[in-house]
């Protein structure tokens, strides 16, 4: 049905159908966070006393929860394994990392001044938005391999964001101290006992740190910029891949580009040009493992104004399909 739309539609209809686009392809599958589409099972935020050259850059990671503009019942935000103390998490030495989750809505939690920036530590900035729920972990054995929920959060209490047509919750994981790596993953409910999915929901980041399984699993993750009608090209920036992946890049006019993989506790970027085929769907970005151990690792992706691009859970239109340009002639 969408590749249907896609086709017949112009870009500036796209744009204007993006709510609609979210609530209907996301659906259900956009609540966990990472989705298993994506093939990432974990994302990780290391403590603040960390070597950057184990894979996270600024110890912090901001993840935004979206809340369709009708939607009046409550909300939780399930965590898993929030503490950091167990089997799952990156151990340095003995554990001595503590964590902090806190949520924020209200004017400026998705719109204030640094609230979308992909490397909030080069340029820190007081944090927007109203601070709402938040706890501190350490490594309290009653959450290894369960979920802890915050909530209830009235829908009312996100910032309203129009682009989106929804309430907007910000919800931010900082290393506090310590320098182990804390692995979780997040999933948006309707319950604050089970995982139920809340209808048309969605989630979205402008900066991924996240675990790469290793290559005995044969792994291959993807991860999903969003193109909007201003992009003209897209510029991918990662940090610490160790050269230990490839990268390619697929789209409705990309068929595996290669990308540029940065080395150990650096950054590497391209620029990647953006085709009209290509404005109001997502990208995918295929990464794929050498090693045969995993690699904590940062990604983001800019515009050609420096502005930050969000990754959905699940791609805008789909997993995006290279379509063939097949030039038939008939001879006589």
């Amino acid at each position: 049905m969408l590749s249907t739309v896609f086709s017949r539609c112009r870009l500036g209809q796209l744009v204007a159908w993006l709510p609609w686009l979210l609530a209907t392809t996301l659906g259900a599958r956009a609540q966990a966070v990472p989705n298993p589409g994506e093939n990432i099972q974990y994302l990780i935020t290391f403590g603040a006393q960390a070597d950057p050259a184990w894979g996270d850059d600024d110890f912090t990671q901001t993840f935004f929860f979206l809340v369709p503009q009708g939607q009046r019942q409550p909300v939780y935000l399930r965590v898993y394994d929030p503490d950091c103390g167990d089997q799952l998490d990156s151990q340095k030495g003995s554990y001595d990392t503590r964590t902090s989750f806190s949520i924020y809505g209200g004017p400026g939690a998705h719109s204030g001044a640094g609230a979308r920036d992909p490397r909030p530590a080069l340029k820190p900035q007081p944090v927007t938005g109203r601070l709402l729920q938040e706890k501190t972990f350490g490594g309290e054995a009653q959450y290894d391999e369960k979920y802890y929920t915050f909530g209830p959060l009235n829908p009312l209490e996100g910032e309203l964001v129009e682009e989106f047509k929804g309430y907007v919750f910000k919800v931010i994981v900082r290393g506090l101290s310590g320098n182990d790596g804390n692995v979780y993953r997040f999933f948006f409910s309707t319950e604050r006992a089970a995982n139920n999915a809340v209808p048309g929901g969605n989630a979205f980041t402008y900066e991924y740190c996240f675990r790469l399984p290793p290559a005995l699993r044969q792994a291959t993750v993807h991860l999903y910029p969003f193109v909007n009608d201003k992009v003209v090209s897209m510029k991918q920036s990662n940090y610490d891949v160790d050269k230990s992946a490839t990268l390619k890049v697929f789209s409705v006019s990309k068929n595996g580009h290669l990308g540029v993989v940065s080395g150990d506790k650096e950054w590497s970027s391209n620029v990647i040009p953006i085709t009209d085929q290509e404005r109001g769907l997502s990208l995918d970005f295929r990464l794929t493992s050498t090693t045969k151990t995993p690699n904590d690792m940062v990604f983001y992706v800019t515009d050609q104004y420096d502005t930050a691009l969000p990754f959905f859970a699940v791609p805008i239109g789909g997993p995006p399909r290279y379509k063939y340009d097949v030039d038939m002639k008939i001879h006589r």
